[in-house]
């Protein structure tokens, strides 16, 4: 009893001090650097139209719906929102989105039309062929047709990049699209751009020569990195160190006169901030993207259980609340929200299959910045060039 009087009397201030009023703590936060985070600012500027495949995604429609709600009230954007009609209506009531999606159709913020049959998760990926009028491919359209300017959906992403392919069609001289995958580094004002990570999973010398192309362009213009640093994906720093296709595709990179090629990248690397650029084959960059991913969780997991252990721990951690914060932000993969298709002729994002409405917020913040910021003007100028290199290449 006599030492918890005399822990009280020492924590007792402390604890009484935490639990004021947050303009009372304000004033001791920003002496110690625990001022509140600044919400992310909202974009200012004329509302650029993105077409939504409304019925892709494990949980769509009514997540999907629910993101881009948030979406148009924090970004200047304006969503065509496909999807089938009678889902749509029973996830509009499930959720109570009513009253939000009426004001946001009459302010012109947001238009719902209908789709037909749409693909599945676990359809092939040929099949929107066969679905001409399912909401990825009437989404493509209007991209095509330049009433939307970028594509969104967390559909299943061999079905998104066909639907790509036969309704957008490749860029000049790109053999093969790659999904580019933003992942944090050890710096919080930089990320690394890896691709590809899901889209080939076998890939030619000449492949990855032009995702470092691609992904150059993209660090370039919207990340805005003056003269991005590629890396290839590899086992080792050395030259002469890999498998058959990281020994071929190393001198292409290396001679490519249009990149700053940083050499080879080991895994424990890619999140150094040594990189601006990492290039693999889809079948090891979607296992790292999976597996970075599952770490993030993991992480944020234990040092949500770790840190309110014990009294110490209880009122440090209320004092760390916002630093907790900006770490989630940094490791939670649905802040980032999807990852852009490259090579193809229009801006198209690819969302993660168990999409929230955080993470389509994420999602759509990626395609507003992409087609803002004149990424595929840039990408129409290397294709001529890309063009060229792809015939000089010898298999």
């Amino acid at each position: 009893m006599k030492r918890l009087v005399i822990w009280y009397r020492r924590t007792g201030p402390v604890i009484r001090l935490v639990g004021t009023a947050g303009t009372a703590l304000t004033p001791i936060k920003a002496r110690l650097g625990l001022t509140p985070e600044p919400e992310a600012a909202t974009l200012h500027g004329p509302r650029l139209t993105v077409a939504v495949d409304g019925m892709g995604g494990d949980h769509a429609p009514g997540p999907i719906l629910e993101g881009c709600l948030d979406a148009v009230s924090e970004l200047p954007l304006r969503i065509v929102f496909l999807a089938e009609e009678a889902p749509l209506r029973a996830a509009v009531a499930a959720i109570g989105l009513q009253e939000r999606l009426e004001q946001a159709r009459g302010a012109g913020l947001i238009e719902l039309r209908p789709a037909g049959t749409s693909v599945g998760m676990d359809d092939e990926a040929t099949s929107v062929r066969r679905r001409r009028d399912a909401s990825i491919n009437l989404a493509m359209d209007l991209v095509k047709s330049g009433e939307a300017l970028a594509v969104y959906s967390a559909g299943n992403s061999g079905a998104v990049m066909a639907s790509a392919i036969f309704r957008l069609g490749r860029l000049r001289g790109i053999e093969r699209p790659a999904i580019g995958a933003l992942f944090p580094t050890n710096d919080p004002n930089r990320q690394v751009l890896v691709l590809d990570v899901g889209a080939n999973t076998d890939c030619k010398p000449s492949f990855l020569h032009q995702f470092a192309l691609l992904g150059n362009i993209y660090s370039r213009d919207v990340l805005g990195v003056a003269r991005p640093r590629i890396g290839l994906l590899n086992i080792g720093e050395e030259e002469c160190k890999g498998n058959d296709l990281a020994l071929r595709t190393h001198p292409l990179l290396a001679a490519e006169p249009r990149l700053h090629f940083a050499g080879n990248c080991e895994g424990r690397d890619v999140l150094s901030g040594s990189f601006d650029v990492v290039v693999c084959d889809g079948f090891t960059g979607n296992v790292l993207l999976k597996f970075l991913e599952s770490v993030g969780g993991v992480l944020l997991e234990v040092l949500k259980a770790e840190l309110p252990r014990g009294r110490r721990g209880k009122v440090g951690s209320a004092f760390l609340k916002n630093n907790l914060r900006r770490i989630k932000k940094r490791l939670d993969h649905a802040e980032h929200g999807g990852a852009l298709l490259l090579g193809v002729d229009g801006i198209c994002v690819i969302g993660h299959g168990s999409s929230r409405a955080r993470s389509v917020v994420g999602a759509l913040r990626l395609a507003h910045a992409a087609a803002s910021r004149g990424t595929l003007a840039s990408l129409h100028q290397l294709t001529g060039d890309a063009e060229a290199a792809v015939a000089a290449v010898v298999d």
